[in-house]
């Protein structure tokens, strides 16, 4: 074999390695990459295996009977006989309920006059008891306790306290003077039926709230209120100008959950009032409970729920919206 040719052989030699290096390390790194997406897939797996239960249980009992009020909500049907088809009718129907009227001021009156001052008490607990005094910690449970007690047990209380004859608040009012004709009735006088949920609604709740304020206080960075003194500022200056803006965030979530929860009231209305006397205290979903659990009319009170649905994410939406606008 010639010089020449014995250097085309180890050139061509030289070329058939490489090329096979070439085509090793493309075989290497498409293992390496198939090798990624199964570890990949398999991790995906695994977290969809643990969300699986939650999301099986949701989907059968929350999800999937919302989908079928909202279809409800244009048929007729009792709970025994057939569904029929009824269009806009249940819709119509809503604008000549009285009933349904009333309930829907009366939740709008609840929301009004509860959120704002459930949202003052549960601050002014908050900062109250996030200051050093004796007992503190006995007093941060026991406001915090309505929230987790037996809401049969606080309502018979409740009853028992604003009892129009021999109720103790009533027993104050007259020692003050209060003409015993001019006694508040609370529960049992359809005038100040809703001023006792309320009352009611605001002394059950604004623990909680006061707990989550307790926690927005103690992100408050103490250098601001260092600075505060130092410019002079007195405690309600540095309420207002540092604790409150601080606290925008907590304050947000607090009505957002408040606002929903107003909306939904149902159980304290139901143990107190039973939404009477007449309609005083009739609100949206204790209208629900009535036409699908006593008239038996779960076309028409699937309708009403889906009002109740819009109405909560429109409030919901608006105060997302504003506080959005005021954030930029």
């Amino acid at each position: 074999m010639s010089l020449r040719e014995e250097e085309e052989a180890s050139v061509s030699l030289s070329n058939s390695v490489i090329a096979t290096d070439g085509a090793l390390a493309t075989s290497g790194r498409k293992v390496a990459v198939l090798s990624k997406r199964q570890r990949r897939i398999r991790n995906a797996l695994v977290a969809y295996s643990f969300i699986a239960p939650n999301f099986l249980g949701f989907a059968v009992f929350t999800l999937g009977p919302i989908l079928f009020a909202f279809v409800l909500a244009f048929m007729h049907w009792d709970g025994s006989n057939a569904i029929t088809f009824a269009g806009l009718d249940n819709f119509w129907r809503l604008f000549d309920d009285k009933a349904f009227i009333a309930a829907f001021w009366n939740t709008v009156i609840y929301t009004v006059a509860s959120v704002p001052a459930t949202l003052i008490c549960a601050l002014g607990l908050a900062v109250l008891l996030n200051q050093k005094i004796a007992g503190r910690d006995f007093f941060r449970t026991a406001m915090f306790f309505p929230y987790v007690a037996s809401l049969v047990a606080v309502a018979v209380v409740w009853n028992m306290i604003f009892n129009p004859e021999m109720g103790p608040v009533n027993m104050i009012l007259y020692t003050l003077g209060l003409d015993p004709k001019n006694m508040p009735g609370w529960a049992a006088d359809r005038h100040w039926a809703m001023v006792t949920v309320i009352l009611f609604g605001i002394w059950k709740n604004m623990g909680y709230y006061m707990v989550i304020y307790l926690a927005g206080l103690q992100g408050i960075n103490s250098e601001l209120y260092e600075a505060a003194d130092l410019d002079g500022a007195n405690s309600w200056q540095k309420f207002i100008h540092v604790t409150v803006p601080q606290l925008g965030p907590t304050t947000f979530f607090v009505t957002v959950m408040l606002t929903i929860q107003s909306f939904k009231v149902f159980d304290q209305i139901y143990m107190i009032t039973q939404g009477g006397p007449g309609t005083s205290t009739l609100v949206l979903v204790y209208h629900i409970y009535n036409e699908a659990f006593i008239s038996w009319d779960l076309g028409y009170s699937s309708m009403v729920a889906l009002v109740l649905f819009f109405l909560v994410l429109a409030v919901t939406v608006f105060q997302f919206r504003r506080q959005r606008e005021d954030g930029e």
